[in-house]
């Protein structure tokens, strides 16, 4: 399909079923309408129907892509099914991911430790290297969704952290490396927002992990909303609280200081590093 000058906005959005995928493809629509073409990727497509379905409320065009992203050639069909149908791309949101809760020192298999960076690292990566020609030509956006623990790290989530950090380094690469070319790179930093798959979350054994809401959990609506401001700015670092900020750079400056405020800001319940090995999506 070839592209007219008058062409729709097109934006492709992996992990887009649920959380934050899906409130930034509603999000999108309702801002964008009819303007808007949305290309929705991840492996529950029943969860895809359904934020399409909210998104066409509000006129913006959808295609549905059931897409696995720890599969480098089902992250090519994504893209190549985005180009086929609309004839482009101006926007590429990561998003998919897992994460998990486990002390490294208490796992005999790393195996999850693998497909954690399947998913995270290798997912992104390649979505990213798929649609980067047509980005190039659209002089488009690249918005990967990130996590404040790349950052700081966090007790019980190297795997997670380890695997967003190498995310984190990959596109500060890129950045510089697409200087010039008109397509800008950002990545976005939140933190303890409140996804609804947190509280469904099963563990190894088979028992559901913990809920990790409580009152500092960012709601999924203002997280995204957030995000896109960032977006908008073109912010290459999207932190979406002052105390993230201050935490990051503290960690940078003071690490042990940093840590013990993070302690007091962030505290998690006492077992939850202890719990096994958690897979989900989470932020």
């Amino acid at each position: 399909m070839k592209r007219s000058a008058a062409h729709l906005q097109v934006i492709v959005i992996t992990g887009a079923s649920d959380g934050i995928g899906a409130e930034l493809a509603v999000q999108l629509a309702a801002r964008h309408r009819s303007s808007l073409a949305l290309v929705l990727a991840a492996r529950n497509e029943e969860r895809l129907q359904m934020v399409a379905r909210t998104c066409k409320r509000y006129g913006s065009a959808c295609l549905i892509v059931r897409t696995n992203v720890a599969s480098e050639s089902e992250c090519k069909h994504l893209i190549r099914s985005a180009v086929e149908q609309f004839g482009g791309i101006d926007i590429l949101i990561n998003n998919a991911g897992r994460t998990a809760q486990a002390s490294f020192t208490e796992r005999r298999d790393l195996g999850w430790h693998q497909e954690l960076m399947r998913v995270n690292y290798w997912g992104s990566v390649w979505c990213t290297h798929a649609a980067l020609p047509h980005l190039r030509e659209s002089r488009g956006k690249i918005l990967t969704i990130g996590t404040h623990a790349s950052l700081t790290g966090v007790a019980g989530a190297s795997a997670y952290s380890a695997s967003k950090a190498a995310l984190s380094a990959f596109y500060q690469c890129l950045r510089d490396e697409l200087r010039g070319s008109g397509v800008a790179v950002l990545m976005a930093y939140p933190h303890n927002v409140a996804t609804h798959l947190q509280d469904h979350a099963f563990l190894s054994t088979g028992v559901h992990a913990a809920s990790g809401r409580g009152s500092r959990m960012m709601p999924v609506s203002e997280c995204a909303s957030r995000i896109l401001h960032g977006m908008d700015k073109n912010q290459s670092r999207i932190m979406l609280r002052r105390t993230d900020r201050l935490t990051h750079w503290l960690y940078l400056l003071a690490p042990r200081f940093a840590i013990r405020l993070q302690h007091l800001w962030h505290r998690e319940p006492e077992n939850a590093a202890h719990q096994g090995n958690s897979l989900h999506p989470h932020h």
